[in-house]
């Protein structure tokens, strides 16, 4: 009977699911250990030859910050999506196809800014369900079914604006969006208070009149930080976030073991489609106007994000803060290319050398973390 337990107690030693880990083994596996490495990687860069550019003053930080967080609040959702083993390539024209939809209620129709940005909202929900549901019914890839919606969704929105508006913009938003309580909550500053006191104290710098270069944080870094939150805590805390894995690693698998694979896949997609819409609403409440060429591209940038994050192109790894670093690296690099002050001209051959290092850089951390186990 005693060797019978001993022998369990060996068994039960040898078995690798209750193997105890350390802190450090445990930052190795995770799919982000690449990106933080890449993010300073590019910080060492800057700080070299942009460091006394004013680059990280508070102003400059500020400014990388916001570039990275209107990207990041897409990346976030389009993480959870790649995850689950699907991409969403009419995430930059939703941007374009939301901001119109939100200002040309207000502009030409005068609704009251809260009701629009609600409209947008409902928009963003169905169209969402409509790209996750013909993506799960067809079986078609997601790559073709969301490439079809990326034409769509830029035709719909040039199409109905010059027909109603005659132009491909709508501006005089400003005006519509001061004191209405939903436009609030995407635009303007948090901590205005704190940092004019922290300018009292001659912790921050001021311009040449004496006022504060630093009057607050823009809420799309506080937006981006809830989203990057919100969408951790489901990863890593929830059931909800276990069946994002499994629909990426093995979708027929996650089937047999009761996994209700479509239902999350399309929840994705609606997720996908509302991150499109806050991005399009920050935008739209920032320049007070709607254009029909905004998001350009943002799908691509949102992958590249995602990739030098940490996730994989198949599906079934990744994680949302390697998300939120892919698009603190693409933010610095974009930024920090005027603060060192390279020709314009050679902007995009630059950002796309500094994204291929910080790529590489992300894989050779990420096998060397793999091949110490």
């Amino acid at each position: 009977m005693s060797s019978t337990t001993a022998a369990s107690v060996v068994d039960l030693a040898k078995d690798e699911r209750l193997r105890t880990q350390g802190i450090i083994r445990k930052a190795m596996h995770r799919p982000e250990l690449g990106a933080v490495a890449g993010a300073l990687l590019v910080f060492g860069f800057f700080g070299i030859f942009a460091g006394d550019s004013g680059m990280f003053s508070a102003s400059g930080t500020i400014n990388f910050l916001e570039v990275s967080a209107q990207l990041g609040i897409i990346a976030v959702a389009a993480a959870l999506l790649m995850i689950a083993g699907e991409f969403d390539l009419s995430i930059g024209s939703m941007i374009a196809f939301s901001g119109l939809v939100l200002a040309i209620p207000v502009s030409v129709w005068e609704l009251p800014m809260w009701m629009a940005i609600l409209i947008a909202f409902f928009g963003a929900i169905g169209i969402g369900f409509l790209n996750g549901y013909l993506v799960v019914k067809t079986k078609l890839p997601s790559f073709i079914v969301t490439l079809a919606f990326l034409f769509i969704l830029r035709g719909l929105a040039i199409g109905f604006t010059r027909l109603i508006t005659g132009r491909t913009q709508v501006g005089g938003l400003k005006e519509a969006a001061e004191n209405d309580w939903l436009a609030s909550l995407f635009s303007g500053e948090v901590g205005a208070r704190l940092f004019s006191w922290f300018t009292e104290m001659g912790w921050l710098e001021t311009n040449f009149a004496g006022q504060p270069m630093v009057t607050g944080i823009p809420v799309s870094i506080i937006w981006w930080v809830v989203i990057a939150t919100l969408a951790t805590w489901v990863l890593l805390m929830t059931r909800f976030g276990n069946w994002i894995f499994a629909c990426g690693g093995d979708a027929n698998a996650a089937r047999n073991v009761g996994v209700p694979v479509n239902k999350v896949k399309i929840t994705l997609f609606i997720f996908t489609a509302l991150a499109a819409t806050v991005f399009a609403c920050l935008q739209v409440l920032d320049a007070g106007s709607a254009d029909t060429n905004r998001g350009l591209l943002k799908e691509f940038e949102a992958i590249i994000a995602v990739v030098i994050g940490g996730a994989l192109l198949t599906g079934g790894y990744g994680s949302a803060i390697g998300a939120v670093f892919g698009a603190l690296i693409f933010g610095t690099v974009q930024m920090g290319i005027f603060y060192t002050g390279v020709n314009t001209d050679w902007f995009k051959v630059f950002m796309g050398v500094m994204m291929l290092l910080a790529v590489m850089f992300n894989n050779y951390v990420r096998k060397k973390s793999t091949e110490s186990h």
